[in-house]
This record gives structure tokens, C-alpha cells and sequence, in this order.
């Protein structure tokens, strides 16, 4: 089975999209990440929804999980304050890490070898320079197991 017949039509924001929108997306749907695009619609990153979750959480809790404790739940209240006027941008690491892609015709084992290797849960599948879906682990995990 080859890429092209396992990638799905899946959510794409651009990397000056609305962050809040693309919280809200993520969270609606349930995604594990979203698919970033650059001003020309060329996928540059992944954006996990944990990156965007540890946006939300001040540095000095991820340094000391204990501090969690201490602070009290309208901090949930605020993750929509702390969203927005940023964009998706601002929610991507400064040095961004390698784009999980793959060529239409690559296997489903290159598949599962790029995901494992940059512990990513989607790769966007790619003909040229054009995106033509993406594949999630759980999709590649369902096709791996219905057809092993």
C-alpha cells in the first residue's frame, strides 16, 4: 500500500493563521496536530497539539510540575486570553524540527519509519511540492492491523 491511497483530507492552518482559531480546531476535532502551511500553501510544519498545551502552562510549572498544585483552576479560564492575538507562529518552536513528509509512493513501512523517527503523529503526504493529505499514526496503526 502506498502513501497516496492512505492519506486522509485533514485540517491545514497557515503559519499566520489565528491561534486561538487553531486551538479551537484542534480541540473540536480532536487532533493529535494540524498541518502548517507557509504564505505560498506548502506545508512547513506540525503543529501537536501538545506544543500548543505547553503553551498554555508557564515555564516555571513545566521546570517544577510540583507548582502545579499551587495554582488555582481560573488559570483554565485564561487559555483563551493567553491565545489570543498570537498567531500560529508564535505557538511553533524557534528552531523548527524537520517536516514529517512523504512521497506519494512511499510504503507503508517509509511511512512508519518517518514517524517513529521524528515522533510525530501525522506526515503530510506529498507529490512535488503539493500536499495531497496526511497520514496519522492512528490511520497508518488501522491499516497496518487490517491488513497484517
Amino acid at each position: 500500500m502506498h502513501a497516496v491511497e492512505m492519506a486522509e483530507e485533514y485540517p491545514v492552518v497557515d503559519v499566520d493563521s489565528d491561534a486561538l482559531a487553531a486551538a479551537k480546531l484542534l480541540a473540536e476535532r480532536r487532533l493529535p496536530g494540524i498541518v502548517v502551511t507557509d504564505s505560498s500553501g506548502c506545508p512547513c510544519s506540525i503543529l501537536p497539539a501538545s506544543q500548543v498545551v505547553q503553551f498554555l502552562v508557564p515555564r516555571y510549572v513545566q521546570d517544577d510540575p510540583s507548582l502545579a498544585g499551587v495554582l488555582d483552576e481560573s488559570m483554565a479560564d485564561r487559555v483563551a486570553d493567553k491565545l489570543g492575538g498570537k498567531t500560529v507562529r508564535s505557538l511553533l518552536p524557534e528552531k523548527p524540527s524537520e517536516l514529517p513528509r512523504v512521497q506519494s509512493d512511499d510504503t507503508i513501512v517509509e511511512v512508519a519509519a518517518i514517524m517513529a523517527r521524528l515522533r510525530c503523529p501525522l506526515v503530510a503526504v506529498m507529490e512535488d511540492k503539493r500536499l495531497l493529505g496526511v497520514i496519522s499514526a492512528s490511520r497508518l496503526l488501522e491499516l497496518a492491523l487490517t491488513h497484517g
